[in-house]
């Protein structure tokens, strides 16, 4: 039996997790956080136990930490879970340079899949990304879109990234240098290796990524549509089941999946 802490738990991600986790075979909920002064702290979870505001109150009831929070409190929450030797699973996006450095150095301490996405499609779309924009060559132009509801907080989307990291490693490319997230008003021509990553919000939409490969008298589309929650939340508690015995070190979901 692997239990697992949920922390965010009234929040999208977090709730639908807790629900899927109860479905689950060899997964059992035996803790949640929800962030000081939110109306789910202190009730009470079908399971037996109180929804806390500070990981430290609970964090001994669990051996697995699924985290989709915010970039400060998940930094927080790692370095609980180095402090008390459990393992995690991050799904939080919108980290700066500076604090994702700060979260790497913590999870290589522990057993940690850390991975924008968690959808099994979506990570499947990565690898099939980077053969493409390798097979295709220098000649097709990279676009990324991505489209989320209007509450999502970070833009473009950690998938976004993702993918047009997938795209840029396999042409040899330094994202950094090469990708343009703004375009207004007289830009010239487009530079040959740019990766442009654009994005749109609007209402309820759950995700929707697609890749553009633009050549000559052709364009290659390929689309992810999450069209709800559950394949984010399988995908992790996936990751936790997975996770929980590993070396310590940060994991992705192409090792949870073994699309290496």
């Amino acid at each position: 039996m692997t239990r697992i802490i949920v922390t965010g738990i009234a929040g999208k991600m977090g709730s639908r997790i807790a629900d899927l986790l109860r479905q689950t075979p060899g997964m059992q909920l035996t803790g949640a956080t929800e962030a000081p002064g939110s109306f789910a702290v202190e009730t009470m979870l079908p399971e037996g136990h109180l929804i806390v505001d500070d990981l430290s109150k609970t964090i001994e009831r669990g051996d697995v930490i699924i985290d989709f929070t915010s970039p400060g409190s998940t930094i927080r929450n790692a370095a609980m879970a180095v402090e008390h030797k459990k393992a995690m699973v991050v799904g939080t996006t919108g980290f700066s340079a500076d604090e994702r450095s700060r979260l790497n150095a913590l999870l290589a301490k522990i057993p940690s899949v850390f991975s924008p996405n968690m959808s099994i499609g979506v990570n499947v779309l990565l690898k099939i990304v980077a053969q493409t924009a390798r097979l295709l060559g220098a000649d097709y132009d990279i676009e990324v879109l991505d489209i989320h509801h209007r509450q999502k907080k970070d833009s473009p989307s950690g998938t976004a990234i993702a993918l047009a990291e997938a795209a840029a490693k396999a042409m040899d490319r330094d994202l950094a240098k090469v990708g343009n997230y703004h375009r207004h008003g007289e830009i010239g021509p487009r530079p040959a290796q740019e990766i442009g990553v654009q994005t749109l919000r609007a209402g309820d939409v759950v995700g929707t990524h697609t890749v553009y490969f633009g050549g000559m008298g052709e364009t290659l589309e390929l689309t992810h549509r999450a069209t709800n929650r559950d394949n984010f939340a399988r995908g992790a508690i996936l990751a936790a089941g997975w996770v929980k015995d590993k070396p310590a070190g940060i994991y992705t979901m192409t090792d949870v999946l073994n699309l290496k």
